[in-house]
């Protein structure tokens, strides 16, 4: 796995004395997230200079978002460190003194993660009668079972039956349904209590996966995705602090805030741009406007170059500013490609590329914060788990608008609580999370404090003094907060939506194997120095570059797939120009 620490090579490496001597490449990274910040990161470290970050929001950290109210921080985006053994976040978080206060409670090592490890899930019903213990037992001992199944489609090759639908929840659901109703111990009131039990742990399941039902989860590319071993960790000090520690290395000047991409122009040196005349500026004015929407600082210095030359790549800023580039490295969420990707690029993607945006699956996954004055809550309580009992024959995750608060799955307790107060976490995505999100603070707080009367059967709970929540689905630059492999999608969309463009005879040969290649390996293999020359009518590889979460066949919807996509983009443009470079020497 990669690390997020450099390679320690010679600055006197082909690498370096090319960059000084030939001139520096200009690369524009779209997104500071961690894609964008680490890619970015990477490329300075290797001596590449000419860099630009265009982030379209106020801030860098992308779908990281820490809040800080009092004495805590909530994280409205990414929560844990999913893993630690070679985990890059871990031993970044690690190295930096961020997990010197985290609890054992806040190691937690169970695969539904929550706030805390100690004390006990509370199942609810709507009835407002709590499940009793032995049951959940029971029933979670079946679930995981049932879930572990799910794995071996893709892990073992097995083929998937007709009557699943080759989805995750039908067929978590078929097979759950029908070990429970074949169970001659179990009293028939005790079989509805776990047959409701279903729905609410494939909402969790589907908050999870940022999916709007499990459903929509392929079974066939379900155990694709790779848990890192280790327990996960929560950052108490805010996962912020971890992309702070990435935009440390990064000079000031290279990060643009306030700075939307309207469209990328690439294969210029073939096709001109349809609409408006596109002027470019010149040598270095991309940057001397970075004290209004970024970050301010020095200049970077120009290398001299020919401002003539024909650059492969133009990017269109929303505020009219054209800014020349070699390469672009794109960490824009699938969700945004998925809602741009007509006008986003110029000219437009190939059809396969296309059609991996198609399948790959992007949902909302959002959190709703609650903090009281005193908790109803017992000390012995880590969550509290809603279970509707009407829905022990429900086939959907699907409500109309007005029952949208039906898909909260629950609410976890923020722990320990000297340090949050007392707070509540509730879970809730999908169509119905959107709905949410079109709601007012007022109207959300209110339809919550009923929820948690009826299943609590304590009609005496307050509402809460303060509310806070996440917006993810409804947010322009994000469309929602991270991917999963829909039905009829598998790894290998993944691994189109990360090909670089323009495609080329070798990087076809590669498809479905960048992933297990050297980063840019096959495509350096067969660039000239010709052909990477910039001032040269020949095609320019590697013009536009993806990273993201959704990027990472392996590691998907994660912080850790997010860095290293970013680090593998970087790569595949240092070693292109080592190659070069090294061929010249």
């Amino acid at each position: 796995m990669q690390s997020c620490e450099s390679s320690g090579d010679s600055a006197d490496d082909p690498l370096s004395r090319g960059l000084r001597r030939r001139g520096q490449p200009r690369v524009v990274v779209i997104g500071a997230g961690l894609a964008g910040l680490a890619a970015a990161k990477a490329l300075l470290e290797q001596g590449f200079t000419d860099v630009t970050v265009l982030e379209a929001s106020s801030c860098i950290g992308g779908r990281v978002q820490s809040v800080k109210l009092g004495h805590a921080t909530f994280e409205l985006g990414a929560t844990w460190i999913h893993g630690s053994h070679g985990n890059p976040i871990y031993h970044l978080a690690e190295a930096n003194g961020l997990l010197e206060e985290t609890t054992d409670g806040e190691r937690s090592v169970g695969r539904i993660s929550l706030y805390s490890k100690n004390g006990v899930a509370c199942y609810l019903t709507n009835r407002g009668c709590r499940i009793p213990k032995d049951v959940v037992e029971e029933f979670s001992d079946l679930y995981n079972e049932v879930y572990n199944l799910t794995q071996e489609f893709f892990r073992h090759g097995k083929p998937v039956n007709a009557e699943s639908q080759n989805s995750v929840g039908v067929f978590t659901r078929e097979e759950v349904r029908n070990r429970i109703r074949d169970d001659p111990e179990d009293p028939e009131a005790t079989k509805r209590l776990k047959l409701a039990m279903i729905q609410q742990y494939l909402k969790v399941e589907s908050c999870e996966s940022s999916s709007h039902s499990m459903d929509e989860v392929s079974l066939s590319a379900f155990g694709e995705w790779t848990e890192i071993p280790g327990a996960h960790h929560i950052i108490p000090s805010g996962f912020m602090r971890v992309v702070e520690l990435l935009a440390e290395g990064i000079p000031t000047h290279v990060i643009q805030l306030g700075k939307p991409v309207r469209c990328v122009h690439w294969d210029q040196a073939s096709a001109r741009p349809r609409g408006p005349e596109i002027e470019p500026r010149g040598e270095g004015d991309h940057n001397h406007d970075a004290g209004e929407g970024g970050q301010g600082g020095e200049e970077p210095r120009g290398d001299g170059r020919d401002e003539d030359k024909q650059w492969p790549v133009l990017v269109e800023c929303e505020d009219c500013e054209v800014i020349p580039a070699d390469h672009v490295i794109v960490t824009v969420s699938l969700g945004v490609l998925k809602r741009q990707y007509t006008s986003f690029f110029r000219p437009g993607l190939p059809a396969e590329k296309v059609a991996a945006i198609h399948r790959l699956g992007i949902g909302t996954t959002d959190k709703i914060f609650l903090e009281f004055e005193e908790p109803f809550w017992g000390p012995e309580c880590n969550s509290l788990q809603f279970v509707w009992e009407d829905e022990a024959e429900s086939r959907t995750l699907t409500y109309p608008p007005e029952l949208w608060y039906r898909k909260i799955c629950g609410f976890d307790v923020l722990y320990p609580p000297e340090r949050y107060g007392h707070v509540l976490s509730g879970w809730i995505c999908g169509e119905e999370a959107l709905v949410m999100e079109k709601c007012d603070d007022e109207a959300v707080a209110e339809i919550c404090t009923e929820m948690l009367r009826q299943f609590t059967g304590n009609p005496n709970i307050p509402k809460p003094r303060r509310i806070l929540r996440s917006a993810w689905g409804s947010n322009p630059y994000f469309r929602g907060s991270y991917s999963y492999t829909q039905v009829g999608s598998s790894g290998a969309d993944v691994e189109k939506l990360a090909k670089p463009l323009p495609y080329t005879e070798s990087s076809k040969m590669a498809q479905g194997n960048s992933s297990k290649q050297r980063p840019g390996h096959l495509l350096s293999s067969k660039c000239s120095e010709q052909s990477l020359d910039p001032n040269r009518g020949s095609i320019k590889p590697m013009q536009v570059l993806f990273s993201g979460e959704a990027t990472h066949r392996k590691y998907y919807s994660t912080t850790h797939g997010a860095l290293l996509s970013g680090q593998r983009e970087a790569a595949r443009l240092i070693e292109m120009y080592r190659d070069l470079f090294q061929q010249g020497t």
